[in-house]
């Protein structure tokens, strides 16, 4: 009889995952301004999944909590620009800004100027949030300084925006010189073409070096004049004139492009043909329904799916969408081409090869293959895989190749086209002399008085997880002496692990290591580590944690070094901003912690696991502005909550195997293509009960702490049972 229950309850739960899921709004369940202050550095304003368009408010202060070009505590806005960055650590972008205001009521200040421009000045109106508001896909603020209200929405490529104003005199700022943070105008056109038709272009040069936007803009009220607006001594804006004594309501519709206003234009007639903003702010919200329901959960309670729901719409802001209409986009060497698959820009790869992308293999197809795509024609202008990519430029920033880690886990999955060119591509770029990898080739390693720079534990250990990676790519493709080499190669970490003092440290040409030495000062820029200190990076190792347990000591010594680091306390030092989110020495805001409460399954601890994984879920993601303990990272701090909510996370970038932790919701229902869903139920969840007791997968018991990326996609239903021990 207990058999026929169980099996009852079974297909239940088969026939539930198959059947699908009824439609609900979960834009309800999203909060944008989660993130908006602290150090999240978040978006604020109108786009759709993933859309070239990041629509919304610009203020003016050039402090690193402004990345975004907004920040929550911030009460000044100087207009609405269609490019943004989400989370990142430096501020670009803030293309093409509007600015709607009554003449006769302008404020012009210098008081709140970025410092490399204090000698600029820009009309400004004042910002309260209760006189704001956000939802996917919509923006608006009313502007009682200049009696204007403003509401934006979007499409991928466009941006509409609605003016309605009280006076009888308006003006229309257009303002292509003013950008985000590093971000510095070299050269712009503006083309009034005619009563309602505006044209024109903005190149910058900043944290990328060299980027530009094209752009077409229709007004739906005839253009009356227009006059230069001084904002430094060498720029200038132009301000529109239009009559509003009788018709209040002025609609903008603005294209964007990489490669030309014709393509600006284009984009403009396919995606924005009508004067409909209802319409599109309509077609921007069933969008975000779209991409956000490919994960449908049951919460724990209210609070948790608004954190769930917000972090699931943060990992779709980017990569952006980098080609036009027709296919066109600029390329990494400057030139113009064209593909059938979208192209995308905004790469943060190293925080988002960590988990955004493994959350992206198991819910997107197509946005994957379109991501392995656009890596390989970056290879093929630039000569090597992306590093950090923005608006066609490459930053070189952060260590390693997560470019290389990122295209070996979509060619394992079965999203690369062509493996053999893309394993030339990931040796290429593994075999440049260039970020420390031409010491690597010499020594083995990348000793510290040999090099230029600083970071070289760090570079090195990112090094060996790419190589790692490359090695398990060749292996499976049969490509042995690459394999071979590529994967001796990637036992290089070892060389820097002290067993005198139990830590990695620099090292120098002679092998000797860098002194004095403190495994907790994590000087930013100033040490052998990239925005971290020795406790956090002697765990970077997720390529191959029973090589690190071996190194530590075996499995004992392993788990009282693991147990310490969740406790210890000590002095970081100055200026560690990105180390944020602390739980001993774990520091949750930045990236190179985030798979290392997972390692306890590698002993036999799953439940320590579990503890430490819920307390992070539970302590370090809010529902409020400051909801982010570090910067958002283009999707990564939000990836990885979205993962550990459903009770998975994939420790080795490119093996496929997602390790259990605590699922901190009753169930979720992973859209994971070909019409498949793959269901994740645990039973008796609570507050109280964080354990897995039981596992199951179509009901049958698992005796392991994992599951493979293949199993997920296959579709079924895995059932945890939870527990208070």
């Amino acid at each position: 009889m207990k058999r026929f229950i169980l099996l009852a309850s079974f297909v239940a739960l088969i026939l539930a995952a198959c059947t699908p899921v009824q439609q609900r709004d979960y834009t309800l369940a999203v909060d944008p301004y989660i993130g908006s202050g602290g150090h999240g550095h978040v978006f604020v304003g109108a786009s759709v999944p993933y859309g070239m368009v990041q629509l919304g408010p610009q203020q003016i202060r050039d402090a690193w909590d402004w990345c975004s070009g907004y920040h929550y505590s911030d009460t000044l806005v100087i207009g609405f620009s269609h490019t943004h960055l989400s989370g990142t650590g430096i501020g670009d972008l803030g293309d093409v800004m509007l600015m709607p205001y009554d003449p006769t009521k302008a404020i012009w200040s210098s008081e709140y100027m970025p410092r490399k421009k204090a000698e600029a000045k820009h009309v400004y109106a004042h910002l309260d949030h209760s006189l704001e508001k956000v939802t996917p896909g919509f923006y608006s603020l009313e502007m009682p300084d200049y009696g204007v209200n403003v509401r934006l929405t979007a499409t991928e490529r466009t941006g509409i925006h609605e003016y309605t104003f009280t006076g009888d005199e308006s003006a229309i700022l257009v303002d292509l010189c003013s950008g985000i943070g590093w971000d510095g105008v070299t050269d712009w056109d503006l083309n009034v073409k005619d009563a309602t038709h505006i044209e024109g272009y903005r190149r910058s040069a900043g944290w990328a070096e060299d980027h530009t936007y094209y752009f077409a803009a229709e007004f739906s009220a005839p253009i009356l004049g227009q006059e230069n607006v001084t904002i430094t001594d060498k720029e200038h804006a132009v301000a529109l004139k239009f009559d509003t004594s009788d018709q209040k309501c002025i609609l903008v519709k603005v294209g964007i492009s990489p490669v030309s206003c014709e393509n600006a234009w284009a984009n403009l007639q396919a995606e924005q043909p009508a004067w409909d903003f209802e319409g599109t702010a309509a077609a921007a919200k069933a969008r975000w329904n779209e991409e956000l329901g490919r994960i449908d959960i049951v919460p724990m309670d209210e609070k948790q799916e608004k954190i769930f729901y917000t972090a699931l719409y943060h990992t779709m802001i980017s990569p952006s969408i980098f080609s036009d209409v027709n296919g066109d986009y600029r390329g990494a060497d400057g030139k113009v081409y064209n593909d059938e698959l979208v192209q995308y820009t905004i790469f943060s790869l190293w925080d988002t090869y960590r988990a955004a992308s493994p959350l992206m293999t198991l819910i997107d197809d197509d946005k994957a293959a379109s991501v392995a795509s656009t890596f390989m024609n970056i290879f093929n202008q630039q000569g090597k895989l992306p590093v950090w990519h923005l608006a066609g430029n490459e930053t070189n920033c952060m260590v390693g190749n997560p470019g290389v880690i990122v295209l070996a886990d979509l060619a394992l999955k079965g999203y690369v086209k062509d493996v053999p060119a893309a394993i030339e591509a990931m040796k290429a770029s593994s075999l440049l002399d260039e970020r420390g990898q031409e010491l690597l080739k010499v020594y083995g390693f990348i000793p510290y008085d040999k090099s230029a720079e600083l970071e070289t534990v760090s570079k090195a250990l990112e090094f060996a997880i790419a190589d790692a990676c490359l090695a398990k790519v060749a292996a499976e493709y049969g490509e042995t002496e690459t394999a071979e080499h590529f994967a001796e190669r990637s036992q290089s970490w070892k060389k820097y692990y002290d067993a005198e003092v139990g830590f990695v440290r620099g090292r120098a040409s002679d092998g000797t290591w860098r002194t004095p030495f403190d495994p907790f000062k994590a000087l930013h820029m100033q040490s052998d580590f990239t925005e971290g200190n020795a406790w956090q990076y002697t765990w970077l190792v997720p390529q191959d944690p029973h090589g690190l347990i071996e190194m530590l000591g075996g499995k004992d010594a392993f788990i009282a070094k693991l147990d310490e680091f969740f406790v210890a306390e000590g002095d970081l030092g100055p200026n560690a901003n990105d180390v944020t989110g602390l739980v001993g020495q774990y520091a949750h805001g930045n990236e190179p912690s985030h798979h290392i409460a997972y390692f306890y399954n590698y002993v036999g601890q799953p439940e320590k696991c579990a503890e430490k994984v819920r307390h992070i879920m539970d302590e370090l993601y809010f529902d409020n502005h400051e909801g982010v303990c570090g910067n958002e990272d283009a999707g990564q701090m939000s990836a990885w909550y979205v993962l550990s909510s459903v009770g998975l996370y994939q420790v080795d970038p490119a093996k496929g195997e997602f390790q259990f932790g605590s699922p901190a919701v009753r169930q979720a229902v992973l859209n994971v293509g070909d019409g498949k869903t793959f269901t994740v139920v645990a039973k008796d969840n609570s507050p109280e009960n964080i354990y897995i007791k039981s596992a199951t997968l179509n009901g049958k018991l698992l005796d392991r702490t994992s599951i493979t990326y293949d199993e997920i996609k296959a579709g079924g239903v895995l059932e945890f049972q939870m527990a208070s021990k």
